[in-house]
């Protein structure tokens, strides 16, 4: 059995997160359950399934936020993250992720999720999710969980 419940969720840049928000919205019914401002940047989480979501990121004038339309020259996705099936699939991902060097194994609390960032062998950056709150209410900004976690 994989350690995985599947695509968690995919991060890209758009020009105009209202429109962006408002597309997925509109056509396909995805829930908004997180959306923020910051200084930096302003993003949303888009519900897309029971633990699926898009991440989307308006950052400024970010030369990769307009999606080109010729495949595999397209450039503007941020991150992918998969979704550990359980508490123990997340432990043993880990785990091999840090005998690969691929992660320092720092583990986040964002509220309704747990995240660990690696690296995968091309050099991008991924993240390993594991939801503790099917409602995905009170998301917040990442905040280290501890040691050992």
């Amino acid at each position: 059995m994989t350690l995985l419940t599947g695509l968690n969720h995919v991060a890209v840049l758009t020009a105009d997160l209202d429109r962006f928000v408002n597309f997925y919205a509109g056509v396909f019914d995805a829930e908004v359950v997180f959306r923020e401002s910051t200084p930096a940047f302003r993003h949303a989480i888009l519900r897309t399934g029971p633990d699926s979501w898009l991440h989307p990121a308006e950052v400024g004038e970010n030369p990769h936020a307009a999606a080109l339309p010729e495949m595999f020259a397209r450039g503007h996705l941020d991150h992918l993250a998969l979704g550990a099936r359980d508490p123990e699939s997340f432990a043993e991902a880990r785990r091999r992720l840090l005998d690969r060097d691929a992660t320092d194994g720092t583990v986040e609390d964002l509220g309704a999720f747990h995240a660990l960032w690696f690296v995968d062998p091309d050099g991008m950056r991924g993240e390993l999710t594991l939801i503790v709150d099917e409602s995905l209410t009170g998301i917040h900004a990442p905040q280290p969980l501890g040691a050992g976690s």
